[in-house]
């Protein structure tokens, strides 16, 4: 097999007991899980581990610990010798596909997303706002919907063909509801989310994280690295930074993002982090790709046995 692209979840996809398997297992994972716990602090692994689900949802604790199982599933990937051609990752995603592509280390990307998610839930906590995933309606309709609504409301995620998520005012999330129906939407799903995530409603947080990162070196990538915000390749680090800066407000272009890869040449996929949502999406963009995942004991085995007979 050609070298995949690793690709890494965003917020959504915790869950109690993510990277209890592969750190049990591998010395790899256990010293990821034990250098977040040593710059935190606090023991990030137990609430990993044990939960509760409630505490685990916050978005300060959420972010943390996606961003370290994707790092340590990441650490044992590599550790069987598997390279990837390109990286990307879903919005909190990008820091791991950032570590992994050499740009930051893996506690510099803690400390930056330690800070972007306190940002982002204290602009949330300010705010009424949330998103819905609206399904089967042509861009160009949800655009007018929004227009039309008096109210915050956008775009947040162009996620795969007829899957396009709204962020905003709660009040604009409610009038878009009927209006999408009306459209000929097939289905409208509110989100549980504390937050009108990538969305004008977290420009306090964009300001404040800006501050931020402007204090931190950023390599350039060492592998080919898609960014969100633009859906196409960066290659110095300070066009990273300033990307993700912006990325906390502007929408994730995925779906154009995965049609990059596929017109580089790329056609399989591994999901490196808790979940399988990323790998539903890549499917929906490019049917003929292959996707894997490493998340568990089970999944890495399948992984490593389809990419052997690749």
């Amino acid at each position: 097999m050609t070298d995949p692209a690793f690709i890494f979840p965003g917020q959504g996809t915790q869950k109690v007991g993510m990277g209890f398997d592969l750190s049990t297992h591998f010395s790899e994972a256990r010293a990821v899980f034990e250098e977040a716990n040593s710059i935190l602090n606090w023991d990030l692994s137990h609430l990993c581990f044990n939960g509760p689900i409630e505490d685990l949802t916050r978005t300060e604790n959420t972010q943390l610990a996606i961003l370290t199982c994707s790092i340590a599933s990441l650490r044992v990937v590599q550790s069987f010798g598997i390279s990837a051609k390109v990286v990307a990752g879903h919005s909190l995603g990008e820091y791991a596909a950032l570590v992994a592509a050499e740009v930051i280390d893996f506690g510099s990307a803690l400390k930056l997303v330690q800070f972007r998610s306190k940002f982002m839930a204290k602009s949330a906590a300010k705010t009424s706002g949330g998103m819905a995933a609206i399904i089967g309606l042509e861009d160009r309709k949800i655009e007018q919907i929004c227009d039309q609504i008096d109210g915050i409301i956008s775009i947040a995620n162009f996620n795969s063909p007829g899957q396009r998520i709204v962020s905003g005012e709660t009040a604009s999330i409610e009038k878009s509801i009927p209006l999408a129906k009306s459209a000929g939407a097939k289905r409208i799903i509110p989100l549980a989310v504390s937050g009108a995530f990538h969305s004008d409603l977290m420009m306090s947080a964009q300001k404040q994280f800006g501050s931020v990162i402007s204090g931190y070196v950023f390599d350039d990538p060492k592998i080919d690295f898609v960014a969100n915000v633009t859906g196409d390749f960066v290659k110095t680090g300070e066009e990273i930074k300033r990307l993700l800066t912006q990325q906390i407000t502007n929408p994730v272009l995925w779906e154009k993002s995965i049609q990059l890869m596929k017109e580089e040449g790329i056609s399989h996929f591994i999901e490196v982090g808790p979940g399988l949502v990323l790998s539903g999406l890549v499917r929906r963009i490019e049917n003929d790709c292959t996707c894997f995942n490493v998340e568990d004991m089970k999944s890495l085995e399948q992984t490593l046995d389809g990419t052997n007979a690749a």
